[in-house]
């Protein structure tokens, strides 16, 4: 079994870098990253979380498979090991839940729902994109599509999230 998340990053200071193995990671306040998002019209905020969530999915798809593949291609230890890294990247407390129509995620204390302050959208676009990835593998399918249906930046107590076929 290989190392928690937290236990094999290799934190460079010579060189700058935060490293799981080859994927490179950052320390961000999430306000400084939410910030830029509330700066924006109401449609190019919009398009940038879209293409937030698009990206995550791609780079945190990387991530998801090297994953899995440590997990031995089990959908579920896939989803265990992603709820016990989610804290670790400071992505909040993560619970998945599989049913007949998919996934779905509870996260409490999103950093970007609390780097992005009240909104009357949802604002974790990111994390909508890293269970798009997830789901993807899960339900085996690249026809899921993972969308936020609550976000504690709306006033709910936690963030919600469903991954299904489309």
């Amino acid at each position: 079994m290989k190392a928690p998340f937290r236990e094999r990053l290799d934190f460079d200071s010579g060189s700058g870098q935060v490293l799981d193995e080859s994927r490179r990671y950052m320390l961000m306040r999430p306000e400084a990253l939410m910030g830029l998002f509330r700066r924006l019209d109401d449609e190019t905020r919009l398009k940038a979380l879209d293409a937030l969530a698009a990206s995550v999915i791609e780079m945190g798809g990387d991530s998801a498979r090297a994953y899995k593949a440590h997990g031995g291609g089990n959908a579920d230890a896939l989803l265990s090991t992603v709820a016990g890294t989610a804290p670790d990247l400071g992505w909040g407390a993560w619970s998945f839940t599989r049913n007949s129509g998919g996934i779905e995620l509870i996260v409490r204390n999103s950093p970007f729902a609390a780097g992005y302050g009240s909104a009357s959208q949802p604002v974790c676009h990111a994390i909508a994109g890293m269970v798009t990835a997830v789901g993807r593998m899960v339900l085996d399918s690249d026809d899921i599509v993972a969308r936020e249906t609550e976000c504690a930046a709306c006033g709910t107590p936690a963030c919600r999230f469903e991954a299904r076929q489309i």
